[in-house]
């Protein structure tokens, strides 16, 4: 047995050669699902009573072309829409700025005030649909559209449902799309937060995300013990503004990633759920349901290869099944061409199909946490939690996500990983399928769906037309109102959600905010 070469997870957890109920931490708890602290899974029946939602991400280009693309996912089965935005609009620029020059709808939709709001959701009665949206610096305007829009659609605000992002933490830990510095970004947040539990009470008011933090290189491990940090910070914020955690604590999401290791990726989203349950409980919340880690998961946008890329459709079918057992309250699978450029109509339906085919053929979906009792899986989720509360413990000694992040720990942290897996990578000890082995030689590639260079053009010519045909008077006052409410502490959103409906275009509103907050450099 000396000779058998050692095997390791990416995060580092050495893996037996078998196990047995002798083996440490092998023996599953009594724990039932549905029951603090929901290790199998935050619903005592799960995809019996109800499969979780399946979206698509999608948004490029245009309002207009976007808009084709929800319909017809829609009538492909899609349960719920997932709004990408393109990166003027992540970061507050109108596609008039000079900053937004070659950037108008390549990443995402470009969205500038209401009307083009309306034009994405033209012939969507937003009641009946849930609605996630990708944006976190510029949340609180993308909401206030949202709002709008339903409130000129006669919507009963009570029933619209859905998500933000709106997850500044992790911007400034891994991927670079904020505005204001951090404590201005955080008081915006909890804004929200108490807004929403008045008006909006269905709305998911962030989704703390841990997908954004892999993708930029962290192991499983940092991914959960991160993003969990950062959801202590924004409830302990929460908590100071006067909020009740048993009302804004049912409002939390979480978004994951689910990557290609399918034993640890369940293990990561079975501790994720404990160790969320015995974090709210500590913090205060009395109300079970508040104690209910609930996530979303977008299979792994960095494992797919533009060498072979057919064998993607293998990949996210993998990371489906993972999910599916991990306990997943709504997926997004990634198109098959998604390394080479946006996914096409047909790439799109694959992904979507092999959520259906997981969902109604594999039979993964037929009982609450397929995997639990099996030795191997119950040691391993022990395992992936020992090692996150360790690395949990060193934030909160730094005294919390905000300091560990103006001190650089977590973005090191998380480059250390990224450097060791490429490294991992080059001398083959890790083997990536076609591209550091089984490779082909290769000249053709899949069509790729390109975007026109004329959206920019467009869109300002939409802005011109908007600004011209609005009440000057109106806007002013809006901009005066935000300013004010920025400076008092008042509540921003109801003065946000005036202004848009005033016509007023988000790069304006961020401006202003910018203005009173300055920008993080």
């Amino acid at each position: 047995m000396s000779d058998i070469k050692p095997v390791h997870t990416d995060s580092g957890i050495p893996i037996d050669v078998r196990y047995n109920a002798q083996s440490k931490n092998a023996t599953p708890a009594l724990e039932e699902p549905g029951v603090f602290p929901f290790t199998r899974g935050v619903q005592s029946d799960m995809y019996r009573g109800r499969l979780w939602t399946m979206r698509q991400y999608a948004g490029f280009s245009t309002a207009e072309e976007s808009n084709k693309r929800y319909h017809y996912l829609l009538n492909q089965g899609v349960m719920g829409l997932s709004v990408a935005f393109d990166l003027p609009t992540q970061i507050g620029y109108d596609s008039d700025h000079a900053l937004a020059e070659g950037e108008v709808g390549k990443v995402g939709v470009a969205i500038d005030s209401i009307e083009d709001m309306q034009t994405l959701f033209k012939g969507i009665n937003l009641q009946d649909v849930s609605t996630s949206m990708t944006i976190n610096a510029t949340g609180y305007i993308l909401l206030s559209l949202y709002v709008a829009l339903a409130k000129q659609q006669g919507a009963d605000l009570s029933k619209i449902s859905g998500t933000i992002q709106n997850d500044i933490l992790k911007e400034y830990a891994a991927r670079g799309t904020y505005i204001y510095p951090p404590k201005p970004s955080m008081r915006i947040i909890t804004d929200i937060f108490e807004w929403c539990s008045k008006d909006l009470p269905k709305w998911n008011t962030i989704s703390i995300s841990g997908y954004h933090i892999r993708e930029a290189g962290s192991t499983a491990v940092q991914e959960i013990a991160f993003t969990l940090s950062n959801g202590k910070a924004y409830v302990k914020a929460a908590l100071e503004k006067g909020l009740d955690i048993n009302v804004f604590g049912k409002r939390l999401s979480f978004f994951f990633n689910a990557h290609n290791n399918l034993f640890e990726e369940v293990a990561k989203f079975r501790a994720a759920r404990k160790m969320w349950a015995k974090i709210m409980k500590e913090l205060g919340a009395t109300d079970e349901k508040a104690m209910m880690l609930r996530f979303h998961t977008q299979t792994g946008g960095s494992t797919l290869t533009a060498q072979q890329p057919l064998n993607n459709i293998s990949r996210v079918t993998l990371q489906t099944l993972a999910a599916v057992m991990g306990g997943t309250q709504s997926l997004h699978t990634n198109g098959y061409d998604e390394a080479l450029s946006l996914p096409t109509e047909e790439a799109a339906r694959i992904a979507l199909r092999t959520q259906q085919i997981v969902a109604f053929e594999s039979g993964a979906a037929d009982t609450v946490d397929p995997l639990a009792g099996s030795y191997f899986v119950e040691a391993l989720t022990a395992e992936v939690e020992a090692k996150a509360w360790e690395l949990m413990g060193k934030i909160d000694a730094m005294g919390g996500s905000v300091t560990a992040i103006e001190e650089g720990f977590m973005q090191d942290e998380i480059a250390r990983s990224a450097y060791e897996y490429q490294r991992n990578i080059e001398n083959g000890s890790k083997i990536i399928v076609g591209v550091n082995k089984f490779q082909v030689a290769e000249e053709q590639h899949p069509p790729v769906f390109k975007i026109d260079d004329s959206i920019r053009r467009i869109q300002s010519e939409k802005l011109a037309a908007l600004r011209a045909g609005r009440n000057a008077a109106l806007a002013a006052q809006s901009f005066a109102n935000i300013e004010a409410a920025a400076k008092d502490g008042s509540n921003l959103m109801p003065h946000v959600i005036s202004a848009v409906e005033n016509k007023c275009t988000l790069g304006e509103i961020s401006d202003v905010l910018r203005q009173v907050f300055g920008e993080y450099k």
